[in-house]
């Protein structure tokens, strides 16, 4: 272990030198610098009442494949309805709590959304969900005159005065067209395609709402160019929003992981760390 540990220095050079682009020339360098401290904002537990418990955990993924230091965030109300996800249909004797419920997906480190401040994050995203779209705001039922949780509201023009980049996906992108005037956000396409973009609506909504809407993919299309990543990402300079459509898009697994992955490396970027 000793010889191991005096040679890992020669070792991640050499690695660096066979692959520069490779995982393992990325693990060596993340050792050596600070990690951006990251704020990731849940609104329950389950795709039709609360955070998308798939999108979130590829951005928890990314992030620590990215060396950032991550603290998991949600608001302390009860939710909008319970949905009882095998049958896709409201259970109407229940109530749950958003902070309790997302606390399954934070592994129970997680803290009241009312504790989030800039000046103890570098970053802040929002995975989707329909709870961003219930829990976080009234979306689901107001659309364009929807109302955005007070405390999701602050944080988000928080971020934004501080020039602090802001990351969402999926559904979530209409709390920055919301809140944030003129920013420029994707959630995909603005057509449906035969059901490829079931949500595809979202799009007029969030012109409505005073954002302006990119047309942006999931799966990549040829010829594609060298950053990717631009495909699957729409990166706001000005504002530093950076939104994906992730399960906007009836596609695999594998391609909603992807864009996620690129609108985090995106997200880290803008944080220079």
């Amino acid at each position: 272990a000793a010889m191991l540990a005096s040679r890992a220095p020669a070792l991640c050079t050499a690695l660096r030198r066979a692959a520069p682009g490779s995982l393992a020339s990325f693990h060596c360098s993340a050792r050596h610098r600070r990690g951006a401290r990251v704020a990731v904002v849940l609104s329950g537990c389950g795709v039709y009442d609360g955070t998308e418990i798939h999108e979130a955990s590829a951005i928890l993924v990314h992030l620590s494949r990215g060396g950032a230091e991550v603290q998991m965030y949600a608001p302390d109300v009860p939710q909008m309805h319970v949905i009882d996800h095998s049958k896709g249909q409201p259970a109407e004797a229940e109530s749950r709590n958003v902070l309790v419920e997302s606390a399954r997906i934070a592994r129970g480190k997680i803290a009241s959304l009312a504790k989030l401040t800039t000046a103890d994050h570098d970053a802040v995203i929002f995975p989707g969900g329909f709870g961003a779209a219930k829990n976080l705001s009234t979306f689901a039922v107001d659309g364009k005159d929807c109302k955005v949780n007070r405390e999701v509201e602050r944080v988000l023009k928080d971020f934004h005065r501080a020039g602090k980049p802001i990351g969402l996906c999926c559904i979530s992108p209409v709390l920055a067209a919301k809140v944030l005037s003129g920013a420029e956000v994707t959630v995909g396409h603005e057509e449906e395609e035969g059901g490829k973009w079931p949500y595809a609506g979202t799009a007029g909504a969030i012109k409505e709402l005073g954002g302006k809407h990119c047309v942006k993919e999931v799966t990549i299309s040829f010829p594609v160019d060298f950053h990717v990543e631009r495909w699957f990402t729409h990166v706001d300079a000005k504002n530093k929003v950076v939104t994906t459509p992730a399960f906007m898009c009836e596609t695999e697994l594998h391609n909603i992981f992807d864009g996620i992955g690129a609108m985090v490396k995106n997200v880290l970027k803008l944080t220079g760390k």
